[in-house]
């Protein structure tokens, strides 16, 4: 996957939407932010580099585990067919 490919996933899923209404002003910024029970939602730039290493495909299937806030689980989602993915009740 190309830096302007992953780029594009990026830019088509609105960070805002995984955070509570009071933390949504903060989404833009390249830091990880608290998203309650003592976790935070990684910053875009790991994000980025995690998924550009994962290097997934349309056909790959993919297994998260401990999905958190679900914004790279929605990522990976737009870029793979087959998602599976577990995340606890409570951490």
């Amino acid at each position: 996957m190309d830096y302007y490919e992953l780029k594009r996933y990026f830019r088509s899923l609105d960070r805002s939407y995984f955070f509570e209404r009071n933390m949504k002003r903060f989404a833009h910024l390249d830091q990880p932010l608290p998203i309650g029970y003592g976790q935070t939602i990684s910053q875009p730039s790991l994000v980025s580099e995690m998924t550009r290493l994962l290097a997934p495909k349309k056909e790959s299937r993919v297994l998260e585990i401990g999905t958190g806030s679900g914004y790279q689980t929605a990522l990976l989602a737009k870029m793979s067919a087959n998602q599976y993915y577990s995340h606890p009740d409570k951490p």
